[in-house]
């Protein structure tokens, strides 16, 4: 397995992690035994890096990775990483209510957490949406007393803008940003990844399939189950989804002609733009694991990246990235 650093006071992880939110929870039903399989293959993979959240199906997820670890043969445990995002605040029914960032909750989320991943401490913690109600250097202060009491290694950040970055960089070392970042979701490069490289933070870059969009396996006419949070997204809807998959349709002939498949391409493009990325796949079976791993093995030579910009140029998907009132939490796109 190939490894990276995330930024200059990270951890060294795998070159790919493992984004586990949908074995739990927004996309449609799941599969336990599935689930523990595929996270049991990462890690014999040699994947180090498990992304989880502790409101991704209200702790399922991250009770689902202790079982897995448990499970695992002791090498593959202890080789394990695991990036916990919380914060975010939910409803019996599933809803959203909002962020709490305030030092205290902070620690409070921290201990439930460590509880039920069974683990002594947290590799990497962050807020999973800058909560507007509490400077980010009391959240970011709150982590770092978790750090100076061991609970927690590295403290990371979740979807921020260069100036909120740059704010919470004086507080304490921050190792990493966490944010979309793929073919279709190119924001991060006018402001936010040229701050994170002058701060030395290292970027995980979750939706580098768009959510399944540019993976090569989703078709026009697929119908999403209730409880899919895709049906709810602006790229999945209507003609949006139509001139999305037009894009698809152009990435995969580059594909063909090398030989590998769109969604390896798309991850490979995200793995070309810098030494200082970590792209989460969010493999739920491990046939999309197998596939998604494959990237690794794909060099893209000049003139593949500049018949990838051809195709896919930057800006060219249709729809924002989330429904209205979800872009309105993000401090990444304000």
């Amino acid at each position: 397995m190939q490894t990276r650093t995330l930024g200059t006071t990270g951890p060294q992880t795998s070159a790919l992690g493992l984004g586990c939110m949908g074995m739990s929870a927004l996309y449609g039903d799941t599969d336990r035994s599935e689930s523990i399989a595929t996270l049991h293959a990462a890690l014999d993979a040699g994947v180090t890096l498990l992304d989880t959240g502790d409101f991704y199906g209200m702790g399922h997820n991250e009770l689902l990775i202790n079982e897995a670890l448990r499970t695992a043969p002791a090498a593959a445990r202890e080789k394990a990483q695991i990036s916990v995002k919380f914060g975010a605040l939910r409803t019996v029914e599933g809803g959203f209510t909002g962020y709490d960032g305030r030092p205290n909750a902070v620690k409070n989320f921290a201990a439930y957490s460590l509880q039920r991943l069974g683990t002594d401490h947290i590799d990497i913690y962050r807020i999973a949406r800058v909560d507007p109600d509490v400077p980010i250097e009391e959240t970011v202060g709150a982590i770092a007393e978790l750090v100076e009491a061991g609970h927690v290694r590295h403290i990371g950040l979740s979807e921020v803008g260069a100036e909120t970055l740059r704010r919470a960089a004086a507080v304490a070392p921050i190792s990493d940003l966490q944010i979309e970042y793929s073919l279709i979701s190119r924001g991060i490069e006018e402001a936010i990844l040229p701050a994170a490289r002058e701060l030395g933070i290292g970027v995980t870059a979750y939706g580098v399939l768009s959510r399944g969009l540019i993976s090569g396996h989703f078709s026009r006419d697929r119908k999403l189950a209730a409880n899919d949070f895709r049906g709810m997204s602006p790229r999945f809807q209507g003609e949006n989804l139509d001139r999305n998959l037009d894009l698809v349709d152009a990435l995969r002939k580059i594909a063909e002609q090398k030989g590998v498949s769109v969604a390896q391409t798309a991850i490979a493009w995200v793995l070309s733009r810098g030494e200082d990325i970590v792209p989460l796949v969010g493999a739920r079976r491990r046939d999309r694991l197998t596939e998604a791993l494959g990237a690794l093995d794909v060099t893209l030579d000049s003139d593949d990246l500049s018949a990838i910009e051809r195709a896919v140029p930057p800006g060219a998907a249709a729809g924002d990235r989330y429904p209205t009132d979800q872009m309105a939490h993000l401090d990444s796109e304000h």
